[in-house]
């Protein structure tokens, strides 16, 4: 499905970009990104945001970057989390209105750090963020019902492709793991194939992740996405699998 493109776009991305990573802010300590120094992990593809937002909320221990490559849906993401920081909302004649009435229009409001939450965004491509990401950096990543690339032409743009879990493996800390969601049976089927050949050890995995007989730790601790909840109510299984990356 096409997304209609979003009204002043740049303008409402320019009134919170204090929670847009840019090139810069990516550093082995991420010194004054956060309010807080704790363990980082990372969602590649967050959509419009209600993954990172509700993990954010149900795990607040952790520092989180949400990557998005289409910019007028990280903006939703953006929004959507502010939103939920009780950062103001859309104002209705348009900007965004902060907490204290002001608007702000195609500007930059310097939100205060300690006021930003445990939630930074970067807008771009996950192969370019995975590329200058400090090694180590993460002790957690998220691959959410990303695009399956079904032809084979196109097999080396799957999140789960070996390339891909190469980068993962020098990104997590000891202990990491990814974890992945989808609802496609094939790119499932294809995950657990490249996570097996690549030497990856699969802690969980479930071709029904909302069903009673799956574990009930793992049911009660997911947080469901916007993807995620319409594949469920149109009657498609939801798959998931943790691993954790090869140790030299």
């Amino acid at each position: 499905m096409r997304n209609r493109k979003k009204k002043n776009g740049s303008n409402r991305l320019e009134n919170l970009s204090t929670l847009i990573l840019t090139g810069d802010d990516i550093k082995p300590d991420f010194d004054g990104v956060y309010d807080e120094i704790r363990p980082l992990r990372l969602e590649i593809g967050c959509g419009k945001g209600d993954f990172i937002t509700g993990v954010s909320v149900s795990e607040p221990d952790y520092n989180y970057i949400a990557v998005e490559r289409i910019s007028d849906v990280a903006l939703s993401a953006v929004e959507k989390y502010a939103c939920s920081r009780g950062l103001g909302t859309l104002d209705y004649h348009g900007g965004w209105r902060g907490p204290d009435g002001t608007v702000y229009k195609g500007e930059k409001w310097d939100i205060p750090v300690k006021m930003r939450g445990n939630v930074r965004f970067f807008i771009g491509d996950a192969a370019a963020f995975l590329g200058i990401a400090p090694r180590g950096c993460f002790d957690r990543i998220y691959a959410n019902f990303s695009d399956p690339w079904p032809k084979s032409r196109h097999e080396s743009r799957r999140l789960t492709h070996p390339g891909f879990l190469e980068k993962y493996s020098g990104l997590l800390a000891p202990g990491g793991q990814l974890r992945i969601k989808t609802d496609n049976d094939g790119l499932f089927e294809y995950t657990l194939e490249s996570l097996t050949s690549s030497g990856w050890k699969i802690l969980f995995s479930t071709f029904d992740l909302h069903s009673p007989e799956t574990d009930q730790i793992v049911r009660e601790s997911n947080v469901v996405t916007e993807y995620e909840k319409r594949f469920t109510e149109q009657g498609v299984k939801i798959k998931a699998v943790f691993a954790a990356p090869p140790v030299d």
